[in-house]
Parts: C-alpha cells; structure tokens; sequence
C-alpha cells in the first residue's frame, strides 16, 4: 500500500543502533453506536488496515457516544473483525457517561491502560477520565505509579517509548504536568492522542505531541480514515489514510511544530487567607478519589478509584480501617449511627460496621450506584441505574423503589415534608412519597438530549419549590406541590453547581465564567439578589455551593476554593490546594468544612472567631 499523505515528520536526534522501523495503525474518536453510518465506515478501516503492513493496532479512546453495555459491546463485535493484536484505552466518552460506571469497558477488555512492546519500541497506554461526571481530563494517581514504575524497568532494555492517551498533554488534562514530568524521565519518541478530531504537532517540554484524527473528519465534506505511524531510527512520521483518497485536501501538507518549552508555571489565583480561617491537609490518599466525604464527630469516610473504603481518624490523621470492594467508587459513603453505607459501582450496597470496617450486610442491588444517597431518620434515599430506592438503614432492607427511570441518577436528592426531589439522566426532575415511593409528578424541561437535563444537580427545596440547574444553562423554579414550571432563567450561564442558604430564602449557583449569582427563592419571578466573580475562570465542575457560617464556599475544577461573605457578597479569599476537581463540600458537629479532590487529596478549613483586644 502506497502511503500520499504525509501530514508530519518530527526529527527526533535518536541515538539507539536500531534500524527496523515499527508501523502501528492508530484509530480515535470511532463514535460507533448501534445503527449509525460509522458503523460501516469502521468496519472498510478495519478492513483496510487488516490489509496494510502495520504491526499492531491501538484505539485512542471515544469508541461510541455514550458508553453504554450495548454500546460498548456493539464496537466489541465489530473490532473483533481486526486480525492483529489490539490495543484499546477508553475517552471521555466511556468514561464520563458511562451505564456501568466504567465497569463494562474492564469486563470487555480486561484493563483501562496497556504496555506491549515490539522490536525495538515500549508502546504505553494510559486512561484519562474525566470519570462519571463532568470535568477535566484526569490520569488516576495510581496509573501515574504504574506508568513511572513501568518505564523505569523497561527502558532498561534500551527500547524508545512511544506515549498514547486519549487526551494530550496540555490544560485539558488536569494533571497533565505529573503526567508529562514522569514521561520527561524516559526517552519518549511520541505523545499522541485523540479527542480533538483534527491533527495538531506541538512539543510540550522535551515531548513531541501529535494530536491524531477522528474516524469521521470534517463537516461539509466529511473524510473516513486513521493514522499510521511511523518510527525509524531518526524521525516519527504520522500519515493520514483515508477510505477515499481523492477527497484528501490534505495532500502534501505538513504541520509545523510549535514549541511550548519549557512548560510556563500555573497561573497563581490564591488571595491572602484571613488570620481566623485554618486550610490544612486532613490526609492524602494512594489513589484518586471521585467520592465526595461522609463525615462524623470523629472519622471521615470516602471511597477511591481502586474500590477501597476508608475511615480517616480526624485528629490524628490516620487510617482507621479500609475496605475492599470489587470496582472503583463514585458515591459517598453514607453515614449512619452504627454502619457506614457504600453504595457500589459492582451492583452492591454494603454496611460496613463504623469502628471495624468489617461487612455487616451486603445487598445485591439496582445499580451501578454513582449517586450520592442521603439518611433521613432511619431510611437511605439512594438513586442507581434505572432505579430509585429507600432502604431501612438498621436492617439492611429495601422498603420502596421507583422503576419509572430510564437512566441512572448522579446526584443527591433533597427532602421536605416526607417528600424527596431528585434528578436523572433521562432528562427528569422528579418528586416521590418518602413512605411509600408513589410518584407525585415529574417535570420536563423541553429537551430531548439525556444529557441536558438536571441528572447531576442537588435540587434546592425552599418557599414552596424546587430549584435546578443544568447543562441546558438554565435554573428553573418548579412549584413543589404540582410540579409545574414557575420561572425559568439563562441570563448567566448555569450547569450543574447549586446550592441553599441556610434560613432557604436564597439559593446560590456557580456559572461557567466562575461567578456566583444569588436568587431569591421568594415570590413567583426570577430574582437575582446579587452577582460575584469569585475569579475561578472557566468553570464546569458540578461541586455543590454551601453556605455555612455566613460564608458561601465553591470549588473549582482546577483545585480552587473561593470563600464569600454570604451578607456583603464580597470575596473573602481563593486558595488552590490542587489541581483536579473538587467533589463536594461537608460539614462536621464542630463547623469544620471538608472537601474532597479528585487527586486524592482531603482539605479541613476550620473558621476561628476573631478576638479584638
């Protein structure tokens, strides 16, 4: 096979005495769902490249839209048609909307990352988040160990190393500067990667990165193809090989690469935290964690993304106990008087005994559980997949659930009056008896898409109506008796992050640009009291907002906290304590504020009064 197009050829000043060349077929961003057109074109690239003179072949991630079972299972049976070794890393795609909370892509291909080697070259592979809901590009901590770990034995052999992730190393990925520091270690050929549908050549530090095509490419004449890459001792060239060779405009065209070196430092947004504020490190964990915190007069609970559960002693810092669980984990563990509750991505609830960590009761269950579930009395009101429940928190026993979902909830519900609000990802704000789970009503708001509606916002229940917010950008007002539309508002631009002030007569929201906007949850018409640019930029982080003790706390999705005086709406301070996302606020017995960040890191902000002398 003839190759025309030429996109990119990097010298890389190799020294190593090989002289065979590696080729590797490489194919991003597929989208292939059941039915739809690229199911066809999939099929004539696999046929091509099972024609071409390629060693093996690696998918970079995005394989359909939504990573659905059937989805996922679909492109299985249409991959299983390549005849050389495969190698498959998930993308956002997998990742963030997954039906099974990731769990299906490990069922399929047995991992998330890969190492393979060839002759002369170390092929790594590495996933990259954002993980059940919407936020950056995150490579899990305990994936950067593997990768070091992994690259100092094998480049011992003196093999070259080529680096694939569906995201490049760039702002994109949160944590693209660890990411990038342990590949600056190794004699990295290459970083490619997919997810922005175009070819792209820049360097990051002392790495070359190629971003690589999509399957589909292009909108009014759109071309169907992949990439081969090509490493000889000297230079990496990447060629674009599309089914229809005469529509290529891209012929003889080759990109110029943009140095970005060295890497310029992270733009410092921390303001001076006030005398009487306290911000200190409660713990770090040795994986990532994707749970917000359950916390109680002497212990913090989380879960992280190597299915561990863990209570934290407060004071001292240190571990309690932990328990192992079959997948990784998304929902905070509730807290009870005598048990923890861990709602499962495996389809499990389990009770763990608070001061042993050992099972008290375990409940095959509706799920994946990613939900956070909240403890009214003695009931659990927990969302999963396709189902909402309530489970009796001293037996262990399921009193009530709603099977009206056709998607699975994200969020915590809120409560009022024996009722409970929840959203789902099926486009619904629904309202159920807390005794029985008959349902009351359910609201709409206009649009069709899943994922636009208020599936991953708390609901705010205040003065007679429930409040959300979604990716549509709108905050909506429905009346909590008849669950009819009251006012809705897009003057600012709304997503998930919403919040209650303490006496109910405000609710607050982050927007994209990082602003607060205050509402009151007064009288039948949108209201905005006030509005504050806490200086947190670009946002779409779904942290709740809190406000505790006259101050209004939001996060980021770069690992900033912003403090407001919730009477004179002014910044009281910002401080970044990481660089990934930040799950949820909580509040001990003593006003002590903790949060959780996706790095795997837990934050205590404790608030002293001022004394005057």
């Amino acid at each position: 096979m003839k190759l025309k197009h030429l996109l990119l050829a990097v010298l890389m000043g190799f020294t190593s005495m090989y002289a065979n060349a590696d080729k590797i077929s490489l194919i991003a961003d597929i989208h292939v769902n059941p039915g739809n057109h690229r199911e066809e074109k999939l099929k004539q690239v696999i046929n091509d490249i099972n024609n071409n003179d390629t060693e093996l072949v690696v998918l970079a991630g995005d394989l359909t839209d939504e990573g659905s079972d059937e989805q996922l299972k679909n492109v299985k049976s249409i991959l299983d048609l390549i005849k050389k070794p495969l190698f498959v890393i998930p993308g956002n795609h997998e990742n963030n909307w997954s039906q099974s909370a990731c769990k299906t892509f490990f069922d399929i291909w047995g991992n998330d990352r890969f190492v393979t080697e060839t002759e002369n070259l170390i092929i790594v592979g590495i996933n990259c988040g954002p993980y059940m809901k919407m936020g950056d590009g995150h490579v899990k901590h305990e994936d950067l160990l593997w990768l070091d770990k992994t690259l100092a034995e094998r480049t011992k052999s003196g093999k070259k190393v080529l680096s694939i992730c569906h995201y490049a190393l760039n702002p994109d990925l949160d944590s693209y500067r660890e990411y990038l520091s342990i590949l600056s270690k190794y004699p990295v050929v290459a970083h490619l990667n997919g997810h922005y549908h175009q070819y792209k050549n820049y360097r990051a530090s002392n790495v070359e990165v190629c971003h690589c095509r999509s399957l589909e490419m292009g909108k009014k004449e759109p071309t169907f193809g992949y990439s081969i890459v090509d490493i000889t001792t000297d230079s990496v060239k990447i060629f674009e090989k599309t089914l229809n060779e005469a529509k290529n405009i891209k012929i003889g065209f080759k990109i110029d690469c943009e140095t970005v070196a060295p890497l310029a430092e992270s733009e410092n947004l921390d303001t001076n935290v006030p005398a009487n504020f306290k911000i200190e490190l409660a713990y770090r964990d040795d994986a990532s964690i994707f749970t917000r915190l359950g916390v109680d007069k002497d212990n913090i609970y989380f879960g992280n993304s190597l299915g561990f559960v863990k209570s934290v002693n407060k004071k001292s810092g240190k571990l309690n106990w932990s328990y192992k669980t079959t997948a990784g984990l998304f929902s905070r563990p509730a807290v009870a008087k005598k048990h923890v509750i861990i709602p499962c991505a495996d389809k499990q609830i389990i009770w763990l005994d608070k001061k042993t960590g050992k099972v008290a009761f375990e409940k095959s269950a509706k799920g994946p559980y990613v939900a956070d579930g909240i403890i009214v009395g003695n009931t659990l009101y927990q969302g999963g997949y396709k189902v909402f429940q309530a489970w009796d928190v001293n037996k262990a026993q399921l009193k009530w659930e709603l099977n009206d979902l056709n998607n699975y909830c994200q969020a915590a519900p809120a409560f009022d009056k024996d009722k409970v609000a929840f959203g789902a990802w099926d486009t619904y704000l629904r309202k159920v008896d807390a005794k029985t789970g008959v349902l009351d009503w359910k609201w709409f708001n206009g649009k069709e898409r899943n994922m636009l509606g208020p599936g991953n916002c708390v609901p705010v229940i205040a003065n007679d109506k429930v409040i959300v917010v979604a990716p549509d950008r709108y905050m909506t007002a429905v009346d909590w008796e008849t669950g009819k539309q009251i006012w809705r508002d897009n003057s600012h631009k709304y997503r998930e992050s919403l919040g209650r002030s303490v006496k109910g007569d405000k609710v607050y929201a982050k927007t994209m640009d990082g602003e607060i906007v205050c509402v009151s949850t007064e009288g039948n018409t949108f209201k905005e009291l006030w509005l504050t640019d806490a200086g947190l930029g670009y946002e779409h982080a779904p942290c709740i907002v809190l406000e505790h003790d006259g101050v209004v706390y939001a996060g980021s999705r770069r690992g900033i906290i912003a403090a407001l005086d919730a009477n004179t709406t002014q910044l009281l301070w910002r401080k970044q304590v990481g660089a990934s996302e930040i799950n949820g606020f909580e509040v001990d017995n003593k006003g002590d504020v903790y949060v959780s960040l996706v790095e795997g890191s837990i934050w205590r902000i404790s608030k002293r009064i001022s004394l005057v002398l």
